[in-house]
This record gives C-alpha cells, sequence and structure tokens, in this order.
C-alpha cells in the first residue's frame, strides 16, 4: 500500500502560479503510476494530469494542457504540479492518486487517493 499526502494549495490571483506537491509512503513508489485529479463544488471528480512510473507519458486534459504540467522525483517519493495562467475555474480540491503500473485518466481505476488540497483562484 502507499499513503498520499498533498501540499502546496492556496489563493492566488487569475494569472498566478502554484505548484502542488503529493508525497507518498509505505510500498516503492516507483511501482505506481501517479495522476492528478480535481472537484470542485457540485461537480464530479476530473482528471487532470497523468504520468507513468518513470516520469515518461504524462498525460493532461484539454482544459489544463499547456498550463500544468505533472513531473515526479522517484528519489523523493513526490508527484508535482505545476500550474501556471491559472483560472477561476481552475478552483477546486486538488487529488493526487496512485495505481500500479499504469497511467489512466480514469479515477476509478486508481487505489490510492490523498486527502486532497484546496485551490482558490480570484478573478
Amino acid at each position: 500500500q502507499v499513503q498520499l499526502v498533498e501540499s502546496g494549495g492556496g489563493l492566488v490571483q487569475a494569472g498566478g502560479s502554484l505548484r502542488l506537491s503529493c508525497a507518498a509512503s509505505g510500498r516503492s513508489f516507483g511501482v505506481y503510476a501517479m495522476g492528478w485529479f480535481r472537484q470542485a463544488p457540485g461537480k464530479e471528480r476530473e482528471f487532470v494530469a497523468t504520468i507513468g512510473c518513470s516520469g515518461g507519458i504524462p498525460s493532461y486534459a484539454d482544459a489544463v494542457k499547456g498550463r500544468f504540467t505533472i513531473s515526479r522525483d522517484n528519489a523523493k517519493s513526490t508527484v508535482y504540479l505545476q500550474m501556471n495562467v491559472l483560472k477561476p475555474e481552475d478552483t477546486a480540491v486538488y487529488y493526487c492518486a496512485a495505481r500500479e503500473r499504469y497511467i489512466s485518466e480514469y479515477y476509478s481505476k486508481y487505489n490510492y487517493w490523498g486527502q486532497g488540497t484546496q485551490v482558490t483562484v480570484s478573478s
């Protein structure tokens, strides 16, 4: 099993940047593909980005492509989400998630979840 803890959320003005971190503990981090998802009030949880076990094959939702970058440091057991040019519609609770081996854009495919970190973008 793996435990996930997100950090780095906060309040930022539109056009600003934030970097989220997700620290993992437990079983070897390198066997997990990682994903970031978000959930706004009254909306379903949606895919943001995912990255493979060794850092390759990142994939992004169309809504964040070109603005967000997912990366990972397996030596630190941490995955990051760099968010630039933030928009009010990016406001949500952001969750990191882990699943063994393969990336996925579907939240139901992930076995392990963090507690979430709030990101609020003011206009």
